[in-house]
């Protein structure tokens, strides 16, 4: 009997490995490279900005320093300055959270590419600020720089996700929509390589190291206008049916575009408004009141996570944690190539394994290792080998969060919402997100000072209630179509399927080929 179950579970795995090689067969050249480009001027951009004031921290209170002595004729404390640092990490989040409540309104004026574009100038104005602070003596132009670059990841965080989960296909949606948290991871790992004291550590380089943002942005601003824009807001929002299919051809070299047409269709047939819904209509909805909780809860346990303690303050923790001064930048970047490892991994997992088991597995495992953050650096006085458990505790924080948590919330956030509800629903996940990660990289340092290791147990306990409502509420959502995901849905919400899918019905054109248009009167 347990042969013959061992040899069930092998061949289903075979089975699954195949037809995730199938599904790969029908990636398309255009949508990888748009998905890379998306993500490599944008996401990237957001892992770069989290980790990259880790290594010249003491540079940049070091500049804030003597910059007030100058201006002010005033010597500030260590608290002042520290506060100071904590302001400068923590007001990139303030950025992308007000960066997060504009996202509703620019993706229905502007489209998914177009926003992505859009925001790119952002960049170079928050880039050159903090360029040339160094040389204006004014530490203003960091933080007010930090702030803008903070609302283009603000607005990109949330719209590249968007954008790459209504271009692909169905079986495809996990695989593209994970490609940006491997730019994050990768992101963070470039600027730790680049903050190693061989390259751009020294103190005199630490505004280019702030800069460098504009160089990856500037190939996403030349090259990404040349890509369609999302087929299912051309077609939902806007209307243009040769638009679409001229996308959906561009996309889709193989396929059925006529069956993923009717789709859309279905999908703007169940609407009671082809317009897009505004925050509070998506907080008072009772149709998707389960969907709101879940992307809440996915999106705060995201950040409450640690996650954010480890990335802003790697090099203090690893200090605390006893491992020598000149070790520690070369600790910090063999942790980030373990991200873009397990970021990698969950890419190429997803669409096997699922979206519960990469969110459940990914946050049990970073609350064990939150646990063991504590343990280990209680021990340490007495059993001085703890300190390497500490460092594999936080290694294994990361990959943990790589793995699922750092992709898979925002990737839901599409797949839990219809088109009208769904940029709301971005920007209320972004918001929340941004929020607790402003929360994060400014109470932290105070928080380790007040608690010591014994903050880690607060991440450790976020992580488990996550987990724990991702296993008994979040259904696996891997090859559903959003319709079909709104009517799993339907039940918690107390709705009957019969009524979700007649709310509005109209009258709309359905495909006849691939390239003309027949009337359809529906019965």
């Amino acid at each position: 009997m347990a042969e013959h179950l061992l040899l069930e579970n092998d061949e289903k795995i075979i089975a699954d490995s195949s037809t995730f090689l199938q599904h790969l067969k029908h990636l398309t050249k255009s949508q990888l490279a748009v998905a890379l480009l998306a993500s490599f001027g944008s996401s990237m951009l957001y892992g770069y900005n989290l980790a990259v004031v880790n290594s010249p921290a003491q540079y940049i209170k070091h500049f804030y320093n003597e910059t007030i002595i100058e201006s002010y004729n005033w010597t500030p404390d260590e608290e002042f300055l520290t506060v100071l640092h904590s302001l400068t990490v923590a007001i990139f989040a303030i950025g992308g959270m007000i960066g997060a409540l504009m996202v509703g309104t620019l993706v229905t004026k502007y489209g998914r590419r177009g926003t992505v574009v859009r925001s790119t100038f952002l960049v170079f104005i928050g880039g050159a600020l903090m360029g040339f602070s160094r040389e204006c003596r004014m530490p203003a132009m960091v933080i007010i720089g930090r702030f803008i670059v903070g609302l283009h990841s603000g607005i990109s965080f949330s719209v590249v996700p968007m954008y790459l989960s209504e271009i692909a296909p169905k079986n495809l949606r996990g695989f593209l929509g994970l490609i940006p948290s491997i730019h994050i991871c990768l992101g963070v790992f470039i600027a730790q390589v680049l903050g190693l004291h061989e390259l751009l550590g020294k103190e005199q380089h630490w505004p280019v190291l702030l800069s460098l943002v504009v160089c990856p942005t500037l190939v996403q601003l030349l090259l990404l206008p040349w890509f369609p824009e999302s087929p299912r807001y051309l077609l939902i929002e806007k209307g243009d049916v040769q638009a679409t299919i001229a996308a959906l051809k561009w996309y889709r070299t193989k396929g059925n575009i006529q069956a993923e047409v009717e789709e859309m269709q279905e999908e703007q047939r169940s609407l009671s408004s082809i317009q897009t819904i505004s925050v509070w209509g998506l907080l008072m909805d009772p149709c998707v009141r389960w969907q709101v909780i879940t992307v809440a809860v996915a999106n705060i346990g995201m950040q409450l996570s640690g996650i954010d303690a480890i990335w802003f303050y790697t090099n203090d923790i690893f200090k605390n944690a006893g491992i020598p001064d000149p070790l520690i930048q070369y600790t910090t970047v063999g942790t980030g190539a373990i991200e873009v490892i397990s970021g990698m991994f969950g890419c190429f997992t997803i669409e096997r394994l699922g979206r519960r088991p990469l969110m459940i597995g990914g946050f049990l495992f970073m609350g064990l290792c939150c646990a063991g953050i504590t343990v280990s650096v209680l021990l340490q006085p007495h059993m001085p080998f703890m300190r390497y458990i500490s460092v594999g505790c936080v290694v294994g924080i990361i990959a943990g969060f790589c793995i699922g948590p750092a992709g898979v919330p925002f990737l839901i956030t599409a797949e839990l919402f219809k088109q009208s509800h769904r940029p709301a629903a971005y920007t209320v996940a972004g918001c929340l997100n941004w929020l607790s990660n402003f929360t994060i990289g400014f109470v932290f340092p105070f928080l380790e000072i007040a608690t010591g290791p014994f903050c880690y147990l607060i991440f450790c306990a976020v992580c488990l209630a996550v987990a724990i409502y991702t296993f008994f509420i979040i259904p696996e959502t891997k090859n559903k179509t959003f319709m079909e995901i709104s009517q799993m849905f339907a039940a918690k919400n107390k709705i009957q399927n019969k009524e979700l899918s007649s709310i509005g019905q109209l009258k709309l054109d359905l495909m006849n080929g691939y390239g003309t248009l027949g009337h359809h009167d529906d019965k």
